[in-house]
């Protein structure tokens, strides 16, 4: 069998920043809710979405559980898991799981089956894992998601939102993890997502060719390089994907510890009223890719350079007036307006200093894990 050749390198592709800074707050934070890359074919969506799951440090698992169970956290342990717990189940290490789904993929494919007969005349749980189960703690990307059927993206859509899948079948229900980073792919020409579906994906980035002859020029001879020795141009960019999965390392471990202030709910939640964003997870998401930010910079404080990073890429596929691109030239508003936001807070917050319940105002929170 002939051997696989390395994945491409994440910090070799050239340009298409947002994207990238995407995918890597989402592997800093698989709370926020996964991305949503939308463009032109050839532009190295489906190749960043692979050199991320490369990128990432092994995990540990028990050895023989399918659904990638972490041994140190046993609040999330499958059925599977707590059943098997009493055999003193082994651990061993994997590769972060990448798992492309497929658009033909059905609800049962997509959540896994329970034998109901089995259990009915042998009285034993028996559940076959599905795609959920298989990317639990990696990576599922699913290219071309516009032309996947709705009811499965809305399965996928609420797994990723939850963490959990549970399958019910006769009053006999299994459940397992299933925490993943989400990247979607497509092509808007094909057709787009109903406008619930854009909406529950958390980021969303829009991709296109590269117009800068250097550049250019600079992919074809990155590509010829990897297609004619991969593991010597691996090892090439060894030095940079190590100290990038390094940083993520090391912001996944503060993430949790970023701080922000009333200030900064109140400068993201002026600013999606101000663009007439339906619902609340638009803020969520931004506080949470906020703070991601900030602990990719190795920060321990939310500032407007990470709200106003986080609107840009939470705020495209939410907007009521057409594409991205008619809001683009709108961002430079937007940091006025939070730099006016800024100071009508501040004065608002000077006038109440003396009341009991001013200084609260200014105590760093931190948010729910």
């Amino acid at each position: 069998m002939a051997k696989r050749p390395p994945v491409y390198p994440f910090t070799a592709i050239v340009g298409q920043e947002k994207m990238k800074i995407a995918l890597i707050l989402n592997a800093i934070d698989m709370r926020i809710g996964g991305v949503l890359i939308r463009g032109e074919r050839g532009t190295g969506k489906s190749t960043a979405a692979r050199a991320l799951a490369a990128l990432l440090p092994e995990i540990d698992v028990f050895t023989d559980s399918p659904f990638n169970d972490d041994p140190a956290r046993p609040d999330t342990w499958s059925d599977w898991a707590r059943d098997n717990q009493n055999g003193h189940q082994s651990v061993s290490r994997r590769n972060v799981p990448f798992i492309d789904l497929p658009v033909s993929a059905t609800e049962d494919r997509v959540v896994g089956t329970l034998d109901i007969e089995k259990a009915i005349q042998q009285g034993v749980k028996k559940f076959d894992p599905g795609v959920l189960a298989n990317a639990n703690r990696g990576i599922l990307y699913i290219d071309e998601v516009n032309l996947l059927d709705d009811h499965v993206v809305d399965l996928l859509l609420d797994s990723a939102a939850m963490g959990v899948n549970v399958v019910e079948r006769e009053g006999i229900s299994f459940a397992h993890p299933a925490r993943f980073i989400l990247v979607g792919t497509m092509n808007p020409e094909e057709g787009d997502l109903r406008p619930q579906l854009l909406d529950r994906f958390a980021l969303s980035v829009e991709v296109e060719g590269i117009r800068d002859a250097g550049k250019r020029m600079e992919i074809v001879e990155r590509h010829i390089a990897y297609e004619s020795d991969a593991e010597a141009f691996r090892e090439e960019w060894q030095p940079s994907e190590q100290q990038l999965a390094e940083r993520i390392i090391a912001a996944r471990a503060l993430v949790d510890d970023v701080t922000y202030t009333r200030r900064d709910l109140y400068s993201i939640a002026t600013l999606t009223s101000g663009l007439h964003i339906d619902g609340h997870r638009a803020d969520m998401v931004i506080l949470k890719t906020a703070r991601a930010y900030a602990a990719y910079n190795l920060r321990d404080e939310v500032n407007q350079h990470d709200i106003l990073l986080a609107l840009e890429l939470a705020i495209p596929h939410r907007l009521k007036r057409g594409p991205f691109s008619d809001a683009q030239m709108n961002m430079a508003e937007l940091e006025k307006k939070m730099d006016q936001i800024e100071s009508e807070w501040g004065e608002g917050d000077e006038s109440q200093e003396s009341t009991d319940e001013g200084a609260e105002q200014t105590v760093k929170k931190k948010a729910n894990p």
